[in-house]
């Protein structure tokens, strides 16, 4: 069965819908009241049950791909020792042959001869030749389709054997446990990408949560407490607008009652996840993904060197996996080397590209030939690499307006959207072009990456309060796999967890 990254979207609402969680079955079990520590000790055990059974089950569905692969050569092999039986009357003597001396079965049958194989084996590796986009008038040069891509080896999949049974598993075992999971639905490709998460948040973590706990666990915020929590959370780049509002919701719970450092931690990530989901309870969809009726195009906007050309990879990737036919145009033509960056990452992802083989040609000439190309191929997703620029570049700016009126009238049923990437090393500085190209761009969602290494991960509270736009992938790597969907929650269990 397919995996589909793009439908892995989990909330407290989803969680909730499942028949019983493993905090809630504890509580069903206690024959009365217990100790708020007998109450977390039972909690912890759950949780632990519950990552061994799930470590489990992903070994076991291991063992049974193992055992898929191995039987088909284990007939093949049966076959061939049974075709060197030449009659009945000689079968108990080949049947001791065939057990002392195994490699007799290997020699070749009469019916397969060489001259067979080699012809099979031409016609397996010997590509299609595919053609290119018919040339459209309006354009300054026809766009050449690239050839399709030679066989690549798969980029490396985690696997059970790869995963130890420790801290990391534990913690990620229970981040999905508690969006209401089941032990046999948690896949092996999960638990790797929240490991890299949490590690990728490793710098910022450090820097804040434990901090933030000793701060908070002190009573009451004086104002020495707040220009201290307020100091914490700019150096983590939380930004001005988010940090007041979070410093707000914390004087005025503390007000209320008096919260211990976890209750505190507890309430700040709740917090934390409302400002992150704000978007997508207004004005845009929660769930973010191709859709299966009509063909979808995604403009990849942003500054050079904030990894667009690399998330077009990525994202091509994850729809190829997911399921989804995918399509790759090459409009930055602007760049040196650009086309080529991305004719390599489709390469990697096994994803056609459109290109147009001359230098400096006209990038909406590359989007309508690409559109043309996934209009006769039936292409689900189509992913626009558009040049790097800067807000105060006018000429480029137009440029992109450009090709989104293109892409409105060319393909006007499409489902279209578009997506900034943003760099999280360069915190706030990445923000000051965003509402340029948001009005260029009509920018519906934002793509983080780089969030690895970085000691500003609360950039993304900074990106969704003062641009209003959701956060719709985070990269936490340079693996094919480092970029999946976001999600609050477990953006923020990784950001503060202890």
């Amino acid at each position: 069965m397919v995996f589909n990254w793009f439908r892995r979207q989990f909330n407290k609402e989803e969680a909730e819908e499942q028949d019983t969680p493993p905090e809630a079955e504890a509580e069903q079990d206690a024959p009365g009241e217990v100790s708020d520590d007998a109450g977390e000790t039972s909690e912890a055990e759950d949780y632990r049950s519950w990552a061994e059974t799930a470590f489990q089950k992903i070994q076991e569905r291991q063992q049974e791909t193992t055992a898929e692969t191995v039987a088909p050569e284990v007939e093949a092999k049966s076959s061939s020792a049974d075709e060197v039986i030449a009659s009945p009357d000689v079968e108990a003597e080949s049947s001791v042959v065939a057990e002392v001396t195994p490699e007799v079965g290997s020699e070749p049958a009469p019916e397969a001869t060489p001259t067979t194989a080699e012809i099979e084996e031409i016609d397996a590796v010997t590509p299609e030749v595919a053609s290119s986009p018919e040339p459209i008038a309006a354009t300054p040069a026809p766009v050449a389709k690239t050839e399709s891509p030679s066989p690549t080896s798969p980029p490396a999949q985690p696997s059970p054997s790869d995963l130890q049974f420790d801290e990391g598993f534990l913690w990620s075992a229970e981040v999905l446990a508690a969006q209401g999971r089941r032990p046999e639905e948690v896949s092996v490709e999960e638990i790797s990408w929240l490991q890299k998460l949490r590690q990728g948040l490793g710098k910022t973590r450090r820097g804040l949560a434990n901090q933030l706990k000793s701060v908070v666990g002190q009573g009451p915020l004086n104002a020495d407490a707040v220009m201290e929590i307020e100091s914490l959370l700019l150096q983590a780049d939380v930004g001005i607008s988010a940090t007041d509002k979070l410093i707000e919701a914390l004087q005025t719970k503390v007000r209320e009652e008096t919260l211990p450092p976890d209750a505190a931690i507890a309430y700040l990530k709740e917090i934390m996840q409302n400002i992150l989901d704000a978007p997508t309870q207004k004005n845009y969809s929660p769930n973010f993904a191709p859709k299966r009726e009509g063909m979808n195009i995604w403009l990849m906007t942003g500054v050079n060197g904030a990894g667009k050309t690399t998330t077009i990879g990525k994202l091509a990737h994850i729809s190829k996996e997911s399921g989804y036919a995918c399509l790759i145009a090459a409009a930055d033509t602007f760049r040196a080397a650009a086309v080529e960056q991305v004719k390599v990452w489709g390469q990697r992802s096994n994803v056609d590209v459109i290109a147009n083989p001359g230098q400096n040609t006209d990038p909406a000439a590359v989007v309508f030939d690409a559109i043309t190309a996934a209009q006769k191929r039936n292409i689900d997703l189509l992913l626009v690499d558009t040049a790097g620029r800067l807000q105060n570049k006018k000429n480029l700016m137009d440029e992109l307006n450009k090709v989104r009126r293109i892409v409105s009238k060319k393909a006007p049923d499409a489902h279209i959207e578009s997506l900034l990437v943003l760099d999280a090393t360069l915190g706030q500085n990445g923000l000051r072009q965003a509402q340029v190209f948001s009005e260029a761009a009509e920018l519906t969602g934002v793509v983080l990456t780089k969030l690895d290494g970085s000691a500003k991960g609360g950039v993304a509270l900074a990106v969704v309060q003062e641009l209003g736009l959701p956060i719709r992938f985070i990269g936490a790597g340079e693996g094919i796999t480092d970029l999946r969907p976001f999600s609050s929650y477990e953006f923020v269990e990784a950001l503060l967890s202890t």
